[in-house]
């Protein structure tokens, strides 16, 4: 908890000091090195700030953020509209069936958040590089690896709008303005160099570090932009992924906890307590005992009747729901079936007394069902986006906060990336490089993950075999493992999927170009070197 409540700190000073997400140029003048950093822990406690500003734009605490366009965009989760609920002006909507505009609201404030981030990190680098070290009782090693965790940061973010909208600006210091759009490879060139130049200044992972980037944290970023790099550049790059693969693995970067090594707890990544986790990697910072508690409420909690289900004292929007053929895509037996969802009669907690409903089904007992359609009025078949009703679709219980009474309740941390993905990402990489098939080495990586979720018994039926793990089984199991993690529209994307294949409600687009987001019409106005993508 140390490097929790350190970040935390960072958060309310910056809070303090900016008083909104506002950066003019009368903020930047308001302080300086002379007048603020006069301290070692004054220096990290301003640090620290752009990490903690990641929850804004990357995690599941806001209605726009890169995850909920990463997943309600894709095929295993929806927002659909329940009864009375949940149309707000049909954006979860537009953006299932891949009908977004550039005006949209939600698409906007996503590029704005990330942009903002990006600007707090330079406003940091700036304010640091001036910094005489002696003064604050630093050594130079220790400045240069600060400002180096605060460029791959950088990078990092980069790398994410590069995914989301392809040719974007690249933002270096506070006082540029109008910045030009850039090609996406010379933003993939940039990205990849700024990691690799700054790589050797960052510090190895350690229980101290916990939402900091560390050596290993820059290895798995290095794998997701090589992964990624035949979509993003034209040119693979399988076997610069598989390096940094192995070099995690091997444990090079150092690791949170002793070393690192798959989580045989089904939940044990995604629990309160999951700093401890032996296979996170990278991990956004939540803590509701230090005032921190952004958490997932709001797009991934029922209604206040699953309140007393859970014990727990927040509710939320009833809105994210698994699609219908997602939940399909797991065998019965599977444990993170059983264990990953909210699905069927709801109780109260550690009771038989049901859950009632409160809309459709009010006053009778609550129970989540494996479809998306008016039951209520009788309708039958697929369902729709607009035909949703309070119990739709099984539910999020991957993360758990624990009851109210719990001494971790709501610590959960946003996990970025852990052992698991690289132990996809390398297979990944290894069949690929093999024209898309596997080697025993690849089946043996995908096995050792997926026997954790298994009996010794059901797993001999279930375990891959050369002949059984294709690329579009890949695909697959990747999908039931990172379920909730803010992944699948790129996944489908890599694999080609993205625009060209159905899903519940959801038929092919009309062209690739839906692959990408729009640049956001105001940004276009406010920036005349802003190029808007092809199709829009």
């Amino acid at each position: 908890m140390k490097q929790k409540k350190l970040l935390l700190i960072g958060m309310f000073f910056s809070w303090v000091f900016f008083g909104c997400t506002n950066l003019d140029e009368n903020v930047y003048s308001e302080i300086s090195e002379n007048n603020f950093y006069n301290s070692k822990l004054e220096i990290y406690e301003s640090a620290m700030y752009p990490f903690t500003y990641m929850y804004d734009w990357l995690a599941w605490s806001n209605e726009y953020s890169y995850f909920y366009h990463n997943e309600l965009s894709a095929d295993q989760l929806a927002w659909p509209q329940k009864g009375r609920h949940g149309y707000d002006r049909g954006e979860h909507i537009r953006a299932h069936y891949h009908t977004w505009t550039t005006d949209e609201r939600r698409i906007g404030l996503m590029w704005g958040a990330m942009y903002k981030d990006i600007g707090y990190t330079n406003f940091a680098i700036s304010n640091l590089s001036t910094v005489n070290v002696a003064s604050v009782d630093m050594t130079t090693e220790e400045m240069e690896s600060l400002i180096a965790e605060l460029k791959v940061y950088r990078a990092f973010i980069h790398m994410k709008l590069m995914d989301m909208f392809g040719n974007i600006p690249i933002s270096t210091d506070v006082t540029s303005v109008n910045i030009p759009t850039v090609e996406r490879t010379e933003v993939f060139n940039w990205v990849e160099s700024e990691i690799l130049n700054n790589i050797d200044k960052l510090q190895l992972a350690s229980e101290n570090l916990v939402g900091r980037v560390t050596k290993v944290v820059a290895y798995a970023m290095l794998t997701e932009l090589y992964l990624n790099a035949e979509e993003w550049t034209g040119t693979a790059r399988w076997n610069e992924c598989i390096t940094y693969c192995d070099q995690i693995i091997s444990g090079e970067g150092g690791a949170q906890t002793g070393s690192l090594q798959l989580d045989e707890n089904v939940l044990g990544p995604f629990n309160n307590t999951n700093h401890l986790s032996s296979e996170n990697i990278y991990e956004v910072p939540f803590s509701f005992d230090n005032g921190f508690s952004k958490n997932w409420s709001g797009i991934l909690m029922g209604f206040s009747n699953m309140s007393s289900a859970l014990n727990v004292n927040y509710s939320g929007n009833n809105a994210f729901v698994v699609i219908p053929t997602a939940f399909d895509m797991f065998e019965e037996q599977d444990y993170r079936k059983q264990q990953w969802f909210l699905f069927g009669p709801q109780y109260e907690y550690g009771t038989t007394t049901p859950i009632l409903g409160s809309e459709e089904y009010l006053g009778e007992p609550f129970i989540y069902v494996n479809n998306i359609r008016r039951n209520s009025e009788g309708q039958t078949g697929e369902g729709g986006m607009t035909d949703g009703e309070e119990n739709s679709g099984a539910r999020f219980h991957k993360y758990r906060s624990g009851t109210a009474a719990d001494a971790n309740y709501l610590e959960n941390d946003f996990v970025v990336y852990r052992l698991t993905e690289i132990y996809f990402s390398k297979a990944e990489a290894i069949m690929r490089a093999n024209g898309g098939m596997p080697t025993q080495e690849a089946v043996d990586l995908i096995n050792e993950s997926k026997s954790r979720y298994f009996s010794s018994t059901d797993f001999i039926s279930s375990a891959y075999t050369i002949n059984s793990l294709t690329l579009n089984e890949l695909l697959n199991e990747r999908g039931r493992e990172f379920i909730f993690e803010g992944k699948r529209r790129t996944d489908l994307i890599r694999f080609g999927k993205f625009t060209t294949t159905s899903w519940w409600d959801k038929s092919p687009d009309g062209g690739n170009y839906l692959k990408l987001m729009p640049i956001p019409a105001d940004q276009i106005a406010a920036n005349p070197n802003l190029i808007q993508n092809t199709g829009y």
